[in-house]
């Protein structure tokens, strides 16, 4: 049998563990899969673009299992009363091809998103970094801003997002965090005086210029999260240029990442190249470091299993017939008879 992991699953898991300990527990796992990256059956991501927003399919597989992710990015949702992003995934094993867990991936990708933030930073921002600008406070803020404070030592945040409604709502949700000090800011310019790390995370569907060259100070990890398809990037071509940039996934990059605006030979350093030695991440406490974060299947492959070990020693997660159990496995017909009516004799 399948086993379903729900939204009010991953509430009580966080509930009972405390976010900032699946945050840690989520960047543990994506490491330690991303140091095996040569392990995976990988592929960029199956795209369905609409002029409204996309989606997408995202595969991955070992030896051992199989993965993939539905989600959408559609801006234009919140007026609707959806969320932007809606996600949900399978866990299937390889050798037989049983679907062993279907799981929501709606919160379980705003928890690992946060994460491989984190483990990017760990490598490519300044050790000391204690400030960081934070730009775009939607639904994915709070996530990028407890564990870049829990895992990272954020003491700082300064806000700005073009929706004041969206940054009151930040604030309101981060405003009992010790130690964390927010400032609401009325500008990106002003948001990033001072920062150490950049986190963008903005949700429109276009090629946008969020951050410019003359804002980027010397020493700044960027970490571009929100573009992430085809015609939607947040950096200034020159933000790019003057820094040394890493990616997940090369081949998805390049058609979906901020690189997408760069020449083909624009020179990027895939992540767990950086985790495993084979490149260097920071050279030094002036460069300008960018890792340009699409979301790659992997990372979810790491969430899947994370979040179907953490429900089976929580006792969360219900057993479902999504295959149909057969006495005889070339006797498919007969899985109909559980459901047939008696038939009605007529005299």
């Amino acid at each position: 049998m399948t086993t379903l992991i729900t939204t009010q699953d991953i509430a009580r898991i966080v509930a009972a563990r405390g976010l900032p300990e699946v945050l840690r527990l989520m960047v543990d796992a994506i490491e330690a899969d991303f140091r095996r990256w040569p392990e995976f059956d990988k592929s960029p991501r199956l795209a369905s673009h609409s002029p409204a927003g996309v989606i997408e399919l995202m595969p991955v597989a070992d030896g051992a299992h199989y993965s993939f992710k539905y989600v959408n990015g559609h801006p234009r949702n919140t007026a609707l009363g959806l969320p932007t992003v809606m996600a949900f995934g399978m866990l299937a094993d390889v050798a037989t091809g049983i679907p062993q867990v279907l799981s929501e991936l709606t919160l379980t990708t705003a928890i690992r998103t946060a994460a491989t933030s984190v483990m990017a930073a760990k490598l490519l921002a300044r050790p000391q970094a204690r400030t960081m600008a934070l730009i775009g406070n939607g639904a994915q803020s709070e996530f990028q801003a407890l564990a870049f404070h829990h895992l990272l030592g954020i003491t700082t945040l300064r806000l700005f997002d073009t929706d004041p409604a969206a940054t009151a709502k930040l604030l309101r949700h981060l405003r009992g965090v010790r130690g964390l000090r927010l400032v609401a800011c009325a500008s990106t310019d002003q948001a990033l005086r001072g920062a150490d790390i950049v986190t963008t995370i903005t949700a429109d569907k276009r090629n946008a210029t969020i951050v410019t060259p003359d804002m980027v100070e010397p020493g700044m990890h960027i970490n571009g999260v929100g573009g992430d398809c085809p015609g939607k990037t947040e950096l200034h071509p020159g933000v790019l240029a003057a820094a040394e940039v890493f990616v997940e996934y090369e081949p998805q990059s390049r058609v979906e990442g901020d690189v997408q605006q760069m020449p083909a030979d624009f020179p990027v350093t895939e992540l767990w190249r950086v985790l495993t030695g084979q490149a260097p991440g920071r050279r030094d406490a002036a460069e300008v470091t960018v890792f340009d974060s699409v979301g790659f299947a992997l990372e979810d492959f790491s969430a899947l299993r994370l979040v179907a070990g953490l429900a089976h020693q929580a006792g969360l997660g219900q057993k479902i017939d999504l295959i149909p159990a057969l006495d005889d496995p070339k006797d498919l017909y007969s899985a109909l008879a559980v459901g047939a009516a008696p038939q009605l004799r007529v005299a």
